[in-house]
């Protein structure tokens, strides 16, 4: 028996140590790639890129369009790819596409863009606007715009419009839809599943609570919805009209007639676009490059000569970034994402992350306005209050102000922008939803009908606080009641010292109403529509400021967070140019996007502003 235990120990011990072994080698491995990346990477980055004359730029926009990026695992990336694992959307900066853009318009070297959009999921109409803008001066300097797309879909063809010529796969299809705001309900599973949802608010249009209330959209949230939807679309089509040379009319029946337009061509739809007049012509892949070669030359490979976008990029000098080196800036902050309390990471608003930016602008004596970039359709009320008031400090050491709304700024991204000197939106921007709510679930039905119960003493009536398990006493609902009726006077409030306006003005519009810009801005809820750059301008001439840089205030990194970035930035740049191709998986999303930002919510007092409306 002796010899028995001995010789197990002694196999487990020689196992141990073999997995030992191999666990370093795993992790020595994976240390000397990173190491030799980032070798490879710093001495990749030395070398000039080397761009033939009359070359094109392939300006490939990936995933979605953003302000900010949220920090990924690049090597974790460059695997997924790899291997085809499942991955979150890829993002694009806004910023970088339209200094590319704006860079290649002055490049001698380059005499054409040629847009390749296969990969863009989800970019907002102002940032495609925002792009369009820098084709047109692009255009201005005698360069030619290139589309050409195997499928079009809507997004993509209100971009590929602003192209000299626009090319389609004899098989494709250019899809013009219209805009719609479509949710998922849950009233129905939740009576299922026995959960008990408790929820207050303040504003008959305050829909954000509607899919746990409700199986349907109420009558207010489709009046308000389709209001703003038809200014959109309206401003979608005159866009496309008067660069195409159709008229809306026809843009309409291509939407709502789609089958008998297509009887005529016997169900083709590359050539119901062509005879529309969306498209210019309908090429195979080999016609069009070898149309392409004609205009750029030939490469090594027997492709049209261009340099990719990501390369490019690496060459030019970013806008906005560094630090500033004159006496007279102007700060630039994104705050994108749901806004919730504590430190959170780039995509999410943190208070106390947005706190320190807000603070490092107040201290930075270089710094004499701030532009705040909000895209959001807001979050916690409690975060929001913290940043506003940090905003009145920032304001109070002298310094103006200026909220530059992208595709929202609505509820909580309303509230932090209320108080600004000025507020710049696109007229497209959605923005307003004045109301907020609180939404607490228990579970006492589920658990009782798993035969799991409740049950105790405690020194008074509310003893057992928001026990989930336990129903919500009529105490406990009255006072948070009051709570939200009290936070909804405390926004209406905000609002009105803000846009300086009487209380009950504010109260006629708010509610939980949601607006275009050019509605908010007939309203007051707006100053003025524009751009971002429009902003900076407006910031500076606020500040008295003649002369001027603008740069964005970024927060502190950890070593590896400056790690991730490098990878990001740098590293994938030489994969790129050593030819790894980016994945063209498509991406998977969430089925409710509604339930997932529910389930963030952190607010101390769970109270939100927040509107969850999403359109496409």
């Amino acid at each position: 028996m002796k010899d028995l235990i001995n010789t197990i120990f002694n196999i487990l011990k020689y196992a141990g140590k073999i997995i030992t072994v191999f666990r370093n080698m795993v992790i020595n491995t994976i240390f000397l790639l990173i190491i030799f990346f980032i070798i490879v990477g710093l001495l990749s980055t030395r070398k000039e890129l080397d761009i033939g004359r009359d070359s094109a730029l392939l300006l490939t926009i990936a995933g979605n369009i953003v302000d900010e990026k949220q920090l990924t695992d690049p090597l974790s990336d460059f695997l997924n790819e790899s291997f085809g694992f499942a991955q979150l959307p890829e993002e694009t900066l806004l910023q970088d596409i339209l200094d590319s853009i704006n860079a290649a318009a002055t490049d001698g070297r380059i005499n054409s863009i040629v847009l390749d959009m296969s990969q863009m999921e989800r970019g907002s109409f102002n940032s495609l606007r925002d792009i369009g803008s820098a084709l047109e001066n692009f255009k201005t300097h005698g360069k030619k715009v290139i589309a050409a797309e195997d499928f079009y879909s809507q997004k993509m063809y209100f971009l590929a419009s602003y192209a000299d010529e626009i090319f389609l796969n004899p098989s494709g299809l250019v899809e013009l839809h219209g805009f719609g705001a479509y949710r998922l309900y849950f009233q129905e599973a939740l009576e299922k599943l026995k959960v008990n949802y408790h929820v207050f608010r303040v504003g008959a249009y305050k829909s954000a609570t509607e899919p746990i209330t409700r199986n349907s959209m109420s009558r207010e949230a489709k009046t308000q919805n389709s209001e703003w939807l038809g200014i959109l679309w309206q401003e979608f089509k005159n866009d496309i009209s008067s660069r195409r040379n159709i008229s809306p009319q026809t843009l309409d029946l291509y939407t709502n007639n789609i089958s008998s337009l297509l009887e005529n061509t016997k169900g083709d739809t590359a050539r119901l676009a062509l005879e529309t007049n969306l498209v210019d012509d309908l090429t195979t892949r080999h016609q069009l490059n070898s149309y392409l070669q004609d205009m750029t030359g030939k490469s090594l490979t027997n492709d049209f000569r261009y340099v990719p976008f990501k390369q490019y990029l690496s060459t030019i000098t970013r806008s906005y970034t560094g630090s500033p080196s004159s006496a007279d800036s102007v700060g630039i902050i994104v705050a994108q994402g749901n806004i919730l309390p504590g430190e959170q990471p780039p995509g999410t608003i943190g208070s106390d992350s947005l706190l320190e930016l807000l603070r490092d602008a107040r201290d930075n004596h270089r710094i004499k306005a701030v532009v705040l970039r909000i895209d959001s359709g807001g979050g916690s009320a409690f975060a929001s209050e913290m940043i506003r008031k940090e905003i009145e400090v920032l304001k109070q050491s002298g310094k103006p102000v200026v909220v530059s709304m992208g595709s929202m700024a609505a509820s909580g991204g309303y509230w932090i922008a209320a108080d600004a000197d000025e507020i710049w939106a696109y007229p497209t921007t959605l923005t307003g939803s004045i109301g907020i709510f609180g939404a607490i679930p228990t579970f006492e039905n589920s658990l009782a009908s798993l035969g799991i119960h409740s049950d105790g003493v405690g020194t008074t009536e509310l003893a057992a606080g928001l026990n989930l398990t336990r129903p919500l006493s009529p105490e406990i609902k009255k006072a948070v009641q009051l709570n939200i009726e009290h936070g909804y006077d405390q926004f209406l409030s905000i609002v009105a010292n803000g846009r300086q306006m009487q209380k009950n003005q504010v109260n006629a519009i708010a509610e939980g109403r949601v607006f275009a810009g050019t509605t908010a801005k007939e309203l007051g809820l707006v100053d003025k529509l524009g751009s971002l750059k429009d902003a900076i301008k407006a910031a500076a001439d606020l500040a008295a400021l003649d002369e001027y840089e603008a740069y964005y205030i970024k927060g502190s990194q950890s070593v590896s967070e400056r790690l991730r970035n490098y990878l990001q930035n740098d590293i994938l740049s030489f994969l790129s140019r050593i030819g790894v191709k980016e994945s063209a998986l498509s991406k998977f999303r969430l089925v409710a996007d509604t339930v997932t930002d529910l389930l963030l919510f952190s607010d101390p007092g769970g109270i939100y502003a927040h509107c969850l409306i999403n359109y496409y």
